[in-house]
């Protein structure tokens, strides 16, 4: 069973920075495509930033220049720093992670539990 756990959120004032990660466990052949959402009361979940197996990264047009994704392929861990902080970016954020537990297995999508961040203004 692959989980992805989540740390990292918390309280912070405007203009000021957190880092989240995201670490898979459990049996895991390969990981490709690595990525955190976000989410507020009554809104869909919309993504925020991705990164493939290669390294390239794509970015919502709100965090562009603000946030920055990173992956530990030798950690199956996932990174989003976070820079310049806006009350807009007040939500619950959910890594995401495309992953195959073996070889004959087939590619499925894994989600974290979410971890909340908080920005006052």
């Amino acid at each position: 069973q692959v989980q992805l756990v989540e740390s990292g959120g918390g309280l912070v004032q405007f203009g000021g920075s957190l880092r989240l990660s995201c670490a898979a466990t459990g049996s895991i052949y390969s990981i490709n495509s690595m990525a955190w959402y976000r989410q507020t009361p009554g809104k869909e979940r919309a993504l925020v930033a991705a990164i493939t197996s290669g390294g390239r990264t794509n970015y919502a047009d709100s965090v562009k220049g603000r946030f920055t994704i990173s992956r530990d392929n030798a950690k199956s861990t996932v990174f989003l720093q976070m820079n310049s902080l806006q009350p807009e970016d007040t939500a619950a954020y959910y890594c995401n992670m495309n992953a195959r537990r073996s070889r004959y297995d087939r590619d499925l999508e894994y989600w974290g539990q979410g971890t909340l961040v908080t920005v006052s203004s």
